[in-house]
């Protein structure tokens, strides 16, 4: 029997905690909230708080050790998914968009042009885009397809 399904987030800038409650309440999926500050998060025995020191990185260092096939990581961070991409983790974005071994390599490439390009205008920048209802919906949808597939 596979090893259970597991959601293992990064927490600390993911604006779709709640809905990842309840697609993984839907799917009856274990859930671990993983930061290095408490968030509140549902009375269910299926979602924990993992509670991280607050050195560098020590959040995306557990996710990553903890990251398997059976895993579906939610991340806004280009260098985590990459290294949960190479445990064969699935790692969504917080506005849907996968991440996978066909798109990692653009998306990294990307993010260091860009902030080559943010460091040469002495901070002066933007980032990404304002999350809105559409990457809301597109995430519910890409969580539950994903769900539905590692099942099988």
């Amino acid at each position: 029997m596979p090893s259970p399904l597991i959601i293992l987030v990064d927490a600390d800038a993911c604006p779709v905690k709640d809905e990842i409650y309840r697609v993984a309440q839907r799917h009856q999926v274990e859930v671990r909230i993983v930061s290095n500050s408490p968030f509140r998060i549902p009375d269910n025995p299926r979602v924990r708080r993992v509670l991280v020191d607050d050195s560098f990185d020590a959040a995306d260092n557990w996710i990553a050790e903890n990251a398997d096939s059976r895993s579906v990581v939610v991340t806004g961070d280009i260098l985590l998914a990459e290294r949960c991409l190479k445990k064969d983790a699935t790692v969504l974005a917080h506005n849907g968009r996968p991440f996978n071994a066909a798109s990692i390599g653009g998306a990294i490439a990307t993010r260091a042009i860009m902030e080559d390009l943010r460091a040469g205008m002495d901070g002066i920048g933007g980032g990404p885009p304002p999350f809105n209802k559409a990457d809301r919906s597109r995430f519910l949808q890409e969580l539950d397809k994903v769900l539905v597939r590692l099942r099988r």
